[in-house]
């Protein structure tokens, strides 16, 4: 008889095991402190950069930092879940994604604070994996897998938006480092609900161990990659050092594939995941996805303060809007997604957002808060909502039992590598329209460019999902039936 959801010996896969409203308000906080930590320290950066003596481009790499880690490292940690329990994996991740926060709040020299960050994008490469995992398992179809991935994709934009908020008024009247601090007492809370609400038991794969030497290939080979598009500023695209930087980057990634189809450990992944077409498709649309909504968080921030002249806490709360327009494109998006095909969401949602960042183009150095950013801001927050949850649920639907963390994975992986890409390149095409004389206007000039180029890439985005995503019938009614008596005999 089970007294905590949690059966000594019980395999993750077994459906007693499983509370599924317990499970999705662990994995919605998880979600939320992830998404909230991309953000929150993008209104901080011009405190960070005086505070910590950080060159102008130099400070990108407190995201690069992040992204790159979390984004190079999610294959490893979607695989460890998969192979040692999710639940395992959960907790460890949190654990050190807590300790990291510690020590950036800590941090005398833009080193150690980079390092921190690189340490918590680790934690956060074990964490989000098992957590998307876990929700997987507990909500397998019908119209609660609607409803639970609706939910899960509010508290990620509500995190990502609010981070900009919180970090706002954190760094104005209580320091830039509070905007590391902040996520300790996070990762605590999240920390004692996983271990009572995510359930424990056998993993679901334990094949051959993972494969290490994949994911320092990987990692090495896409921080290599945004190395050489950070430098050209210094180094222009046809010099010696930027295409032998490239080609180095190349010459890893291949490696990593090479690997992965003779390495006689577990493969980190499975490429053969990559000829479902739905995998392939949806990760693509990430990918892009990603590259441009990290730069908008970066370029509007910065916009605020050093064209307008808002203060930190001000500039926080015009992200507001922002998050209650994602809040509200993920509960349409649910309400959709009774009706409609993942793949419509996506399109709709891609070209809406590509909508909002053309407009955003059109900002002015003489330019109000009401004009240049509220409604491209409410345009783009909705068509963002409507895309997050689809497209992970198209992401794990269909993907065998043991290989659910690693698709997990494979998709925060896309996001997360094509966010430092993409504001590699972008900043990178900021910078150089920005030109060495910098005023208002001319930074006006450079933003602007980068919300323009970021539309283009949404426009790629929703070309992508229209292309390559299958039509997909959208749930009936009847397919909530399984679902709602699994939640009834599930322990309380």
């Amino acid at each position: 008889m089970q007294t905590n959801g949690r059966p000594p010996g019980g395999g993750e896969s077994k459906a007693a095991d499983v509370r599924p409203g317990l499970t999705l308000a662990t994995v919605a906080l998880v979600q939320f402190m992830v998404s909230l930590d991309l953000s929150v320290v993008n209104v901080g950066l011009p405190r960070i950069g005086a505070g910590l003596g950080f060159a102008p481009l130099g400070l990108t790499w407190v995201v690069h930092a992040y992204a790159l880690a979390f984004g190079g490292l999610l294959l490893l940690g979607g695989k460890a879940a998969d192979r040692y329990g999710r639940r395992r994996v959960l907790l460890l991740g949190l654990g050190l994604f807590g300790a990291a926060s510690l020590a950036g709040g800590l941090a005398q020299a833009p080193g150690q604070l980079v390092a921190a960050r690189a340490a918590q994008g680790a934690g956060a490469a074990a964490l989000a994996p098992a957590a998307l995992a876990l929700l997987t398992a507990a909500f397998p179809e019908g119209r609660a897998r609607v409803r639970a991935f609706g939910i899960w994709s509010a508290t990620n934009a509500a995190g990502g938006a609010l981070g900009v908020l919180i970090g706002g008024v954190l760094t104005q009247y209580a320091g830039w480092r509070w905007v590391m601090f902040v996520n300790a007492p996070m990762a605590a809370a999240a920390l004692a609900l996983a271990w009572r609400g995510a359930p424990a038991g056998r993993p679901a794969a334990r094949a051959g161990r993972p494969d290490v030497l994949g994911a320092a290939l990987a990692t090495a080979g896409v921080a290599l990659l945004v190395f050489g598009v950070v430098r050209t500023d210094r180094h222009p695209w046809g010099s010696a050092a930027t295409l032998g930087t490239l080609a180095a980057a190349a010459a890893l990634l291949a490696a990593f594939v090479l690997v992965e189809r003779t390495t006689r450990r577990e493969p980190l992944l499975r490429l053969g995941l990559l000829a479902n077409r739905s995998v392939a498709g949806v990760n693509a649309f990430y990918l892009l996805f990603g590259a441009a909504m990290a730069s908008s968080f970066y370029f509007m921030s910065l916009y605020l303060q050093q064209v307008l002249g808002h203060g930190a806490a001000l500039t926080g709360a015009m992200f507001v809007p922002f998050t209650l327009g994602v809040v509200a494109g993920s509960v349409l998006a649910v309400r959709l997604g009774y009706r409609l095909a993942p793949r419509t969401l996506l399109v709709a949602g891609g070209l809406l957002t590509a909508a909002g960042f053309a407009w955003f183009g059109l900002i002015s150095a003489d330019g109000s808060f009401a004009a240049d950013v509220l409604w491209p801001s409410l345009v783009t927050s909705v068509g963002f909502g409507l895309c997050l949850g689809p497209a992970v649920s198209v992401a794990t639907a269909g993907v065998a039992p043991g290989e659910t963390g690693t698709a997990s994975a494979l998709l925060n992986s896309s996001r997360q590598i094509g966010a430092s890409i993409g504001l590699a390149a972008l900043g990178t095409a900021a910078h150089d329209r920005t030109g060495p004389i910098v005023t208002p206007q001319t930074l006006n000039d450079g933003y602007a460019l980068g919300f323009t180029l970021g539309a283009v890439l949404l426009a790629a985005a929703a070309l992508v999902a229209l292309a390559v995503l299958r039509r997909v019938v959208p749930p009936s009614p009847a397919a909530a039936a399984p679902a709602r008596v699994a939640r009834k005999d599930a322990p309380a």
